[in-house]
């Protein structure tokens, strides 16, 4: 079985429908925690995620602050792994031992069953819970390290991937789907990756797109400096890429035609021909020319002179 959960709840009745939606998308093995009443009476969140046959993963964003009340969180056949994008979240052992405290930026893998786990107002956590036989994680041990490691961003692009496209996916596809977010965990866990797996491809793929695109005007950005990144090889970077039928360099290009497209028609640009070229990483005007006419059969100046309001 495999369902998908994307809800945003606040209000009078608000944990009660998010309990009812969560109990029907997520069933049984992923049963919701209790929450105090402090949190239920001022519950607000968005929720959006995905149940795997026996791998559950969810981004969950709390207006409020929020906490459960015992005895016991979860199930000891789990081990769960908590990826803080805002805020400040904490996660209690059993027995009143330790408690751990992740902030932004940082990732718990935990084990076992938990006394409770804790949120501040405006927090932000991405949970992946899988059977504790594919970590082979010790019970009750908490380990912790940082969200930008390769192995999360692939783990965490692979799994939006999964939700966008969930519905569309047969049986053959929710497995392999399932077994590579399992494959990703354990190369979180271990701090490694397997850079031959070929199931790992598309998460790869998706990873460095998602790193691309933040960082198309600056020059050092290449095929090598991602693949350094993302701490594999440029071989299995461009292996993963030519899976899709693309080049990473192609996409590159591709993307900063895009976003020098945009510019040379937004309203009241500032920015020259030459300018924008620059910014978008082309040697000079002319290779930007040449470039943009591939593309888009049309030099820039035919480009904003056909995109210009007539009158």
């Amino acid at each position: 079985m495999n369902d998908t959960l994307s809800v945003y709840l606040s209000g009078a009745n608000a944990f009660g429908d998010f309990a009812r939606e969560w109990q029907t998308r997520m069933g049984e093995n992923f049963a919701l925690a209790p929450f105090s009443p402090a949190t239920v009476a001022g519950f607000g969140a968005r929720s959006q995620g995905f149940r795997l046959r026996d791998v559950m993963f969810n981004r969950f964003e709390s207006a409020a602050s929020l906490r459960t009340t015992g005895p016991r969180v979860g199930a000891d056949d789990h081990v769960r792994l908590w990826i803080v994008h805002r805020g400040l979240w904490r996660l209690g052992e059993p027995g009143g031992g330790t408690e751990h405290t992740a902030p932004a930026g940082r990732l718990l893998v935990q084990t076992g069953k938990l006394s409770h786990f804790a949120a501040a107002p405006h927090s932000t956590v991405q949970v992946l819970v899988l059977p504790a036989a594919e970590i082979r994680s010790e019970r009750g041990r908490t380990a912790s390290g940082s969200v930008d490691s390769a192995e999360v961003r692939l783990l965490t692009a692979h799994a939006t991937t999964v939700r966008r496209m969930l519905d569309g996916l047969g049986p053959a596809g929710v497995d392999a789907a399932r077994d590579t977010l399992a494959e990703l965990a354990r190369a979180v866990v271990r701090g490694g990756l397997d850079d031959m797996e070929p199931r790992l491809s598309p998460a790869l793929a998706q990873a460095a797109r998602d790193l691309a695109d933040r960082r198309l005007t600056e020059p050092a950005l290449s095929p090598a400096a991602l693949a350094r990144e993302l701490n594999v090889s440029v071989r299995t970077l461009q292996r993963a890429f030519a899976s899709e039928g693309q080049s990473l360099s192609s996409y590159i290009r591709d993307r900063r035609l895009d976003e020098a497209r945009r510019a040379l028609i937004t309203p009241h640009r500032r920015m020259t021909i030459t300018e924008i070229a620059a910014r978008w990483q082309f040697a000079d005007s002319g290779h930007f020319a040449r470039a943009f006419r591939n593309r888009y059969d049309q030099t820039p100046s035919d480009y904003v002179a056909s995109a210009a309001p007539r009158t």
